[in-house]
């Protein structure tokens, strides 16, 4: 990591510093984990290494099919260039099968499908727990307008579309993710495009035969060792080699 550069932002599993080109940031991967809202944490060694392949992976899968996002390039094993946007503050939550808050609120059994994918949004305060939101608040409180929510749900539902086939294809059951959005500037002409990172502690994933999972619920929940989780997701969609499961320091494909 380059010394003294100026900080932007630092979250719970990145640090974003000022970009080398102009309009860009360097989004940096820590190995930190968290969960309900940072009352549980821990270090994974080898964490950050494993997000920063897996987002590069899914950016440039998106930016292939004609979704735009703010991925440019990776600079090395924890650190991408990215494109620097105003994220709306949301958190938008794409959900094929119950699990988590929706099975509760709802009473459902996990792993119970949905009809079809359901679209919703939390908004994004740690203080306040991301509460969920609806639609009528977001237009409401102007972090939104009705065009950009349709506009969202139109990316979101693209990005599950992409997501649930590149996993089932591995034989991964993509249950649900969250995204977020960030606008960006072509002249005059605004248009919203992904953010953030796609990897395992934005998705649940279990295995299709066993219902093992290979997401940031092994954390949550006790299940065993996180980085084995997610070195077994690597594994499968090809980025490190076969016989380095359960490896602590990660050896992934460029």
């Amino acid at each position: 990591m380059a010394p003294r550069r100026k900080k932007i932002y630092e979250g719970k599993a990145k640090i974003l510093y000022e970009g080398t080109e102009p309009g860009t940031l360097i989004q940096y991967f820590k190995d930190d984990a968290t969960a309900f809202n940072a009352q549980k944490k821990a270090v994974i060694e080898g964490k950050g290494v494993l997000n920063n392949r897996l987002s590069e992976f899914f950016m440039n899968g998106l930016t292939n099919i004609g979704v735009p996002n703010h991925f440019i390039r990776r600079i090395n094993m924890r650190e991408q260039l990215i494109r620097q946007v105003e994220i709306i503050p949301l958190e938008v939550i794409v959900r094929n099968f119950a699990a988590g808050s929706i099975a509760k609120r709802l009473g459902m059994e996990e792993g119970t499908a949905l009809p079809r994918p359901i679209v919703e949004y939390s908004y994004k305060n740690d203080e306040l727990g991301d509460p969920f939101v609806s639609e009528e608040y977001v237009i409401a409180f102007g972090w939104a307008t009705q065009q950009d929510l349709d506009d969202i749900v139109s990316l979101a539902l693209r990005v599950n579309d992409f997501l649930s086939g590149v996993f089932f294809g591995v034989g991964i059951k993509l249950v649900d993710f969250k995204i977020e959005i960030g606008r960006v500037w072509d002249g005059d002409f605004m248009r919203l495009i992904v953010a953030d990172e796609i990897s395992p502690d934005s998705c649940r994933l279990w295995d299709v035969k066993s219902g093992q999972k290979l997401d940031k619920d092994v954390f949550r929940r006790d299940l065993g060792n996180l980085t084995d989780a997610y070195t077994e997701v690597a594994r499968r969609l090809g980025l490190m080699p076969a016989n380095t499961a359960g490896l602590t320091k990660p050896t992934l494909i460029n």
